[in-house]
This record gives C-alpha cells, structure tokens and sequence, in this order.
C-alpha cells in the first residue's frame, strides 16, 4: 500500500507507474474521498471536544439532552467517516507499487530483459527427452493413476526422484542456516549485506483472505483454492504464510535483518493455462516449494534483493544447471513489487529457458498493509522492508537436473552436490 501523502506528491510519476503497469485508478476520486474525509475527522473531534467540555460541569436536565444529542451526532458521522476509510482502502488496495528505475517498461512477458546468462546448454547426440518421458520410462513419475485419482494435473512423484526432493531441501538447507557459506556468496558477489543465516520455518498452508489481501497475493482469485465453509485460501507459496508472521508486530532494528527459510506444499489452479505444458509436472495443481523471506531497514533492502539472487544462483550452479537471470517489465511484475527477477533454468528437452526461481523485493509495500514496523535505535518508527524469493521450487528443479542429466540410454546422473544427500549418482 502506497501512502496518501506520497501519492499527492507524486501525482504525475504515480500515473505514469500505473499506465505503465496496466492499471487503471482514479486519483482523483481518492483525493476528494480523503479530503473529505479530513473534514469529517476534524467535526468529529470538535464535537467529542465539545462534549468533554461539557462533562466536567454539573449535569442539567438540558445539558443532559445536548449531550445525548451530540453524542448521536458523533455517532452519525463516525458511521459516515467509516465509509470513506473503506473507500479510500479500497482504492489504495488496487494501486501497485512504485517501480525501480531499473526496471524496464513492458506489456507482459515478451519486455523482459535477460542481464546474465551461466552455463552452456549442453549438446547431446540423440534427441533429448522431456522429463515425462524419463518419468515414466523409469517409473519414477506416474501421471496416469495420479489422474485417476486426483484429475489432471496432479503427479505420484515416486521412488528415486522422491529421494532427490528431499536431497534438494537438505542441501538448500545446509546452505542457508550456514552462516560461512552465506559469507562466501556475499564475499564472491561484494554485497553489503550480513551473513545472519536463515530460520527454517514450516508455515500454514492456509492464509485467511483479510491476510492475503493485505499481503498483495488475494488476485487473481480465480487462481487460488478457496475452501468456503472455512473461508480460507491455500497457499500458492510459503511467502504467502510468511510475509504476515509479523503482522501489527513492531520489530528492533538490533533484531534486523530477519531471514526465514520456509518449506510447504503450494497450490494453484492454473486457471489461465489450459493447454499450456499439460504434460509433466511443469505446471500442476500441486507443488513442493523451498522459499525465503526477509525483513530489513530500508537502506538495505535493495542489497538484500541482490543477496536473494546470489542465493539462487550459488543454488542452481551447484547442480551444474545453465541458466539465465531476467529482469522483469513493468507488465509482468506482481502487484506488491518493486523490482523483480527470475531465474530461468535451460531444459534440453523443451529447448528452452523456463522460470524455475522469482525473487521479488517489495520495499515497504506489504508491511504497511500488514502493520509491520521497525523501532530504530534512535526511537523512530517505521515501516519494515521486505524481500522474498524462491531458493527451489521443487518440481521444475528435478525437471531441470532430469533433462540435463539424461544419458542416451535413458538414466539420470544426479548432480554432484546432491549425492551425499541421496546415496546415489545415477537413476
């Protein structure tokens, strides 16, 4: 959420940010809602005045009616001043965050900007399979009974590649929670940021919708699961989970940066994607995801974002998996972000880079909707900087060591870096 005083300021740079994002709101119509709402805030407190006054003298049968009178005028315009605050953080609701000047301006996906690439996709001498039809020549993916069971979309992840999930979650781990491995990528990348390691966290994966309105996350809503006698969203990831833990909580900055390290199992209909990669487990209902989230000052935020991504690619190297870093447009960003980046993972089998990280740095954004502040060491109050960002989305990355790992007699070589986790080198 963006603050009124700012957006009066800044009229021009915020319409210019909303054409450029897609979105259509009129300032003008919450400048007059809040103005007016200023005029009824001032009458309310003189007339609470007035009767503040007039209870510290005797009370007479008159006094007694002019007070009951006001009191129903205070009420009366507190039911009016209510309606304008709902108005008001409606329209604050829809409007997206500011844009780093970084970032370039784009309809959707095609103004992305790729500012790194790393490894070279490597050259096979047979045509090489997509992870489906590793997964099921191996018997290590099974789609069809998953169908049966669950409908489409939906996948038995079984056997050694099972194993290789939970091989992936503890090397991402061991990483994270070691404060000199995160002094090695900070010291490799010279960023400004400390070494605190990260909490590991297993959240909810259910969020009240209150909750993921205020984290930017509710739309679109035809993408999540909603369960109505409940009325309760699960979760498309864990930052949907972990963004709120400090809601209405004012934090130290002693305490500063605060870094979590959250596992769940995600869910998103996929509404919008009929007929895209119905095949596999690229795009399921269904997901294993490994995600960070951090709470900072705001001087440090940004540094913060470029450790996120650091992280990523120290992550995504160690499998031995080429990649390529995006920056994304103002189209195709979320609505809460500042600036966003995806990591895009090569898979020979599609022939392709493909999305398998995001990381997305919402200065303070999220935390003024969710009441998230930091009491500095000089007393002031502020709101806290937030980043969060994948470290594995499990499925894509297992697609992504499967296809680049593929021998021509069909096996899998498992990633060096995974090895002691799992016991073996070869599926």
């Amino acid at each position: 959420m963006l603050d009124i005083k700012y957006l009066k300021e800044h009229k021009t740079e915020t319409l210019a940010n909303n054409k450029n994002r897609g979105v259509v709101i009129d300032l003008e119509l919450l400048f007059k809602l809040d103005e007016e709402r200023n005029e009824f805030k001032h009458k309310v407190e003189g007339l609470r005045a007035e009767r503040n006054k007039r209870s510290k003298t005797k009370p007479t049968e008159e006094e007694i009616a002019l007070m009951r009178k006001l009191g129903e005028e205070i009420a009366e315009l507190e039911d009016i001043l209510a309606e304008k605050d709902e108005d008001i953080t409606e329209i604050l609701l829809r409007l997206p965050n500011r844009t780093h000047s970084s970032v370039p301006v784009g309809k959707d996906e095609s103004g992305n900007i790729v500012v790194k690439k790393v490894g070279e996709a490597p050259v096979f001498n047979w045509q090489p399979k997509e992870h489906f039809e590793l997964g099921e020549s191996l018997k290590i993916i099974d789609l069809v009974t998953a169908a049966e069971v669950s409908g489409s979309r939906f996948a038995y992840i079984k056997g050694k590649l099972a194993q290789l999930e939970f091989a992936l979650l503890n090397h991402a781990i061991s990483i994270l929670t070691n404060e000199t491995k995160l002094q090695e990528i900070i010291k490799e990348r010279d960023l400004k940021v400390t070494a605190k390691p990260f909490t590991l966290i297993i959240p909810p994966v259910m969020i009240r919708p209150d909750v993921m309105q205020k984290m930017g996350r509710l739309e679109p809503k035809e993408e999540r699961y909603h369960i109505p006698s409940d009325d309760v969203y699960l979760v498309g990831s864990a930052e949907h989970t972990l963004g709120p833990i400090y809601m209405n909580k004012t934090l130290k900055e002693s305490e500063l940066p605060i870094r979590l390290l959250g596992f769940s199992t995600a869910f998103r209909r996929e509404a919008g994607s009929y007929g895209k990669d119905t095949k596999g487990i690229f795009r399921v209902h269904q997901f294993d995801k490994l995600e960070m989230e951090s709470f900072t000052t705001p001087e440090i935020s940004e540094a913060e974002q470029d450790f996120f991504v650091a992280i990523q690619e120290y992550l995504m190297a160690s499998l031995g998996v080429p990649y390529q870093v995006v920056l994304k447009c103002t189209g195709d960003m979320g609505q809460p972000d500042y600036r966003e980046f995806d990591i895009e993972s090569w898979l020979p089998g599609q022939g392709k880079y493909r999305e398998t990280h995001t990381a997305d740095y919402m200065t303070d954004f999220q935390a003024r909707r969710l009441g998230t502040r930091v009491k500095r060491a000089t007393g002031e109050v502020e709101y806290a900087h937030m980043n969060d960002a994948t470290a594995y989305a499990i499925g894509r990355t297992l697609i992504a060591i499967m296809e680049n790992g593929q021998t021509q007699d069909g096996h899998i070589k498992v990633p060096e870096a995974l090895v002691k986790y799992c016991g073996f080198e070869l599926i």
